[in-house]
């Protein structure tokens, strides 16, 4: 999918505010859920909060191997992270929070990070199924984010197919986003139930036909989100 720099960082920015409640993420955020395997409770971090059962040992291997200021300690913590319970590790819970707030190795790396384990591949999800608009790639990173994938499970509850099966792609994508909202809205657990205002948001913006993320401040669970200027412009004549 095509999206100029201005497109891509609002649509990283909208999800920080989904995340972290900023436009530019709290790197340092952490939060603890009963949403990991067999609802156990479990460690939530960074901009986009990445999970200790899913992909924060990649990520703090990858800022254990930059040389932070803190990779020395936070290192041995790499080989038990999604082994050994680590949710009420205070320590862990200090050198997280302190690596996100003042250590711009730790920002870089989560930056990298996020992109390369969550959007591209939710970029790639939308090339090899035909999906071209801004508002549509927006939706399907939020899916990545939030629930690591395009659930099948929705995807069967409505009829339409992805664009490159011939279907329309902006109603495709208003379905999803439509018994998306409505599974959340209806989820058996508080939290999810509580995080239905991403698809709330996101359906104003199918609704008010923002496909190419133009219109803008985006309205994110109460913040008014702007796009990053782009900071190499192309020349002008």
């Amino acid at each position: 999918m095509f999206l100029t720099y201005e497109q891509k960082s609002l649509i990283e920015r909208v999800l920080n505010v989904f995340e972290t409640g900023t436009p530019t993420g709290k790197y340092y955020a952490i939060a603890r859920y009963n949403d990991g395997p067999h609802q156990i409770r479990q460690i939530t971090y960074g901009r986009s909060q990445t999970t200790e059962y899913g992909n924060l040992r990649q990520l703090i291997s990858d800022y254990a191997d930059a040389n932070g200021t803190l990779s020395a300690e936070l290192k041995p913590y790499v080989a038990k992270i999604g082994v050994v319970p680590l949710v009420e590790d205070e320590t862990l819970m200090g050198l997280l929070k302190e690596a996100g707030r003042n250590d711009p190795v730790m920002k870089t790396v989560q930056d990298a990070f996020f992109d390369r384990v969550y959007f591209a591949p939710a970029m790639r999800w939308a090339d090899e199924n035909g999906f071209v608009l801004p508002l549509s790639g927006l939706i399907i990173y939020d899916s990545f984010i939030h629930s690591g994938q395009i659930f099948w499970f929705l995807r069967k509850r409505f009829t339409e197919v992805p664009p490159g099966q011939q279907g329309d792609e902006r109603k495709w994508t208003k379905s999803y986003v439509e018994v998306r909202n409505q599974w959340l809205k209806d989820h058996t657990r508080a939290d999810v139930r509580a995080s239905a205002y991403r698809t709330r948001d996101l359906l104003a913006q199918v609704n008010a036909g923002n496909w190419y993320l133009s219109e803008t401040p985006i309205l994110a669970n109460g913040v008014n989100v702007n796009p990053l200027p782009n900071p190499y412009p192309l020349a002008g004549p």
